[in-house]
């Protein structure tokens, strides 16, 4: 079942500015994306996904 930003982010056991350094983003933008107030681009989504250790398929990236 897939989870949030958030919850891939804390089970990793990252800061938004910790996951915002290693993509090369802002914290605001990382809390953005947690908020689904934006969306990522696939390129980023793909570093995040990696930064978390998960599967790109196993976060909710956008509410629709």
């Amino acid at each position: 079942m897939p989870i949030s930003i958030k919850a891939a982010r804390v089970n990793a056991g990252l800061t938004q500015t910790e996951v915002a350094e290693r993509v090369n983003k802002t914290k605001n933008t990382i809390a953005s994306y947690e908020a689904y107030a934006t969306v990522p681009d696939i390129k980023t989504a793909q570093a995040m996904a990696e930064v978390f250790g998960m599967s790109i398929d196993d976060i909710v990236w956008s509410q629709d």
